[in-house]
């Protein structure tokens, strides 16, 4: 029996985001006050024999070459500055005139609350079954009419398919990783198949995790692999946080059973906990951009679908915190879905992996692994972030096409 997926606003609500708000306000809060507090103890302060420690000496250098009550009224003026700053970036962004506008493409297959959504502009093209992550909403993939990776390979005569998970309804809240790989992921391809071959398979951030446990489920039916900012050694930078994160992510997990799923300001918070100050650097710069420009309705675009995240079965959440930032299973060679290991040595099918050197969700140090372990992989480095990959003005030339191209050459499309 299938569900209609609930029913959910286009555009997040921005009163709420950055999300967490009270986190990210009392981080900017810390970074600003902390600035202040250390400037009297630097004074008196031995640092420690280190790279950092020698950059503290010199700028106790120049504060007394300044003089330390001048160095206090600057710093005071720039605390100032940089507060009515973030602040005025944050009014400028909820005040924006932009909204994500269009129609939805049809709906090509619904189970539960997943759905296929059919991107493709010409029927006869080959399917690209694209399968981004089960935390953000898809659209990522089709942030702007003028910035649309999905729309981009529609463009160049193949049918991208999209997965849209949707939030856990009554059929997936007691779903698992491999609930979602078996039961969804599956008939999904399934559906694919029966509107005609050859398939390829496009897996993007977590997504890419879930593409690739299919691809080796479906490979006889595959005509080739596409692994974009795909993270596969949890533990190959910071280890010790990655644990952390697991320990803390399975925790919250646990406690979200009363509510059927875990909260998308949960799960916020935690991608938060990587890096507390970002939101102050950005909504900061954001202040002084144009807020009638394209720059501007760029950034909105972006920092909406961040916001408008989805909720988590707790036992997604729990495989996702213990088998891989916790024990790095995939890293490890180790993670398996329905009992078979995923072993990206045992995929016999053209593979692409994309990894975009200035990622700093999925450090390359940790998608580079998975591209050796795919041998004679394509690889793709382009200098572009995780989000950018996917939203940068420059991203549909620098790497969309090379990607179409690479797909079409896969799929003998002339």
């Amino acid at each position: 029996m299938t569900e209609p997926p609930p029913s959910e606003a286009i555009n997040p609500d921005r009163r709420l985001a950055p999300r967490p708000l009270p986190a990210h306000l009392a981080a900017a809060m810390m970074l600003w006050l902390s600035s202040r507090a250390a400037l009297p103890i630097l004074k008196n302060a031995s640092p420690p024999s280190s790279k950092a420690g020698e950059r503290l000496r010199a700028l106790a250098v120049e504060i007394d070459a300044f003089g330390h009550d001048s160095v206090a009224a600057a710093l005071d003026r720039e605390i100032a500055h940089r507060a009515a700053s973030y602040l005025t970036g944050l009014e400028a962004y909820r005040e924006h005139p932009f909204r994500r506008q269009g129609e939805e493409p049809p709906v090509l297959w619904r189970e539960g609350t997943t759905r296929l959504l059919d991107y493709g502009r010409d029927a006869a093209g080959p399917v690209v079954l694209v399968v981004p992550s089960l935390i953000n909403r898809y659209y990522v993939l089709d942030l702007l009419p003028e910035r649309s990776f999905l729309r981009h390979l529609a463009a160049e005569g193949l049918r991208p398919v999209v997965v849209d998970w949707g939030a856990p309804g009554s059929g997936e809240r007691d779903f698992d990783l491999t609930d979602y790989i078996l039961a969804r992921l599956d008939a999904a391809f399934a559906a694919v198949s029966g509107v005609g071959a050859p398939i390829a398979v496009v897996g993007y951030c977590m997504g890419g995790l879930l593409a690739l446990a299919l691809a080796l489920r479906r490979q006889e039916e595959l005509c080739c692999l596409a692994l974009l900012a795909t993270p596969w050694d949890f533990h190959a930078e910071r280890a010790g946080q990655a644990r952390m994160l697991a320990a803390i992510a399975e925790y919250f997990a646990f406690l979200s059973y009363a509510h059927g799923s875990v909260p998308v300001d949960v799960i916020q918070g935690l991608f938060f906990a990587l890096a507390p100050f970002t939101a102050e650097r950005k909504f900061t710069r954001f202040s002084a951009i144009d807020p009638e420009g394209e720059e501007a309705r760029a950034f909105v675009a972006v920092e909406d679908w961040l916001n408008d995240g989805v909720p988590l079965a707790p036992r997604v959440a729990r495989d996702c915190a213990r088998s891989w930032y916790g024990d790095n299973e995939p890293g490890r060679g180790l993670w398996r879905v329905g009992g078979e290991r995923v072993d990206p040595e045992l995929l016999h099918r053209p593979a692409l992996v994309v990894v975009p050197r200035r990622d700093r969700i999925v450090p390359p140090s940790s998608a580079e692994p998975l591209a050796a372990q795919l041998g004679a992989a394509t690889v793709l480095r382009p200098p572009l972030g995780h989000v950018g990959m996917m939203a940068a003005a420059r991203a549909p030339s620098m790497l969309w096409t090379p990607i179409a191209e690479w797909l079409k050459e896969q799929l003998s499309v002339r």
